[in-house]
């Protein structure tokens, strides 16, 4: 562990993007202002093993709750089979639509 003496206002740079800046000191207290890009994560340590121990328990999934996701998840395919064509519908999808409709106009015609 490297260890570093700082003063009040004093800042230590961790590679190109993080800056430590002592910002007060009270007693045995030392507040730090950290600067870093959003794509660094800064928590103090014990909010970051709470994430990390909810992270662990989210990746552990019963086989009740995949089971439950399965039959979800084949109901939504079952609805999405019965929505009308959307932005998202595949171009075979849109052609066979407009052909039925064509030959259903096509009868009421006639």
């Amino acid at each position: 562990m490297l260890v570093l003496s700082r003063q009040r206002d004093e800042t230590i740079m961790i590679g190109d993007d993080v800056e430590i800046t002592v910002v007060d000191i009270r007693g045995d207290k030392v507040r730090l202002g950290i600067t870093a890009p959003t794509r660094i994560a800064v928590h103090r340590k014990e909010v970051y093993e709470a994430i990390k121990a909810e992270n662990e328990r989210a990746a552990m999934i019963n086989s009740p709750d995949i089971d439950s996701l399965n039959r979800s998840v084949g109901s939504d395919r079952a609805d999405r089979k019965r929505a009308p064509l959307g932005k998202a519908a595949s171009l075979k999808q849109r052609e066979e639509a407009r052909n039925s409709g064509a030959s259903d106009s096509r009868r009421r015609r006639a």
